[in-house]
């Protein structure tokens, strides 16, 4: 009888270490295929971050290629102009603040300089320097800056 009773205890011993181990296995499972997904949500984020990066700048280009135009327009006394360049100015400040929205502030800064120099010659002339040299400086700042900007690894932690 003493025989049988250490054999239950100890098959019910296997059965509880048994179940707790494939316990153990489960959970261990569970949590590494939890941290996969947040992982791979992440790099999603981060995808979809880069992309409205990226198509932010290709509009504020874009834009600021059209300010361009509009300055050296000969036609700049008409009412027709002024209704375009008006608009081409708008449509440049709101890209200057989604840039401060998805970049940094350093970014963004040099943007809203290229956006200062753009509404001058917009509406002004450069004084002695011509509209390239006048837009010269604060154009190349920003496209640098992009460009490094682009090139830095989005953070999988902070977006």
């Amino acid at each position: 009888m003493q025989t049988q009773v250490w054999l239950a205890v100890l098959s019910l011993v296997g059965v509880v270490l048994g179940g707790g181990l494939s316990y153990l296995v489960q959970t261990t499972v569970q949590r590494r295929n939890e941290r996969n997904e947040r992982r791979r949500l992440a790099a999603e984020r981060v995808e979809k971050r880069r992309e409205e990066q990226l198509e932010l700048l290709r509009q504020f280009i874009r834009v600021a290629q059209q300010a361009e135009r509009a300055a050296e327009d000969p036609s700049k006394k008409k009412p027709s102009w002024k209704a375009g360049a008006l608009d081409v100015v708008d449509e440049l400040w709101v890209c200057e603040r989604m840039i401060h929205v998805l970049f940094a502030p350093a970014l963004h800064g040099l943007a809203r300089a290229y956006v200062k120099a753009l509404d001058h010659v917009v509406w002004q002339e450069p004084g002695d320097d011509s509209l390239w040299d006048y837009l010269r400086g604060p154009k190349v700042a920003f496209l640098d800056a992009a460009r490094e900007e682009l090139s830095r690894p989005l953070d999988l932690k902070g977006s």
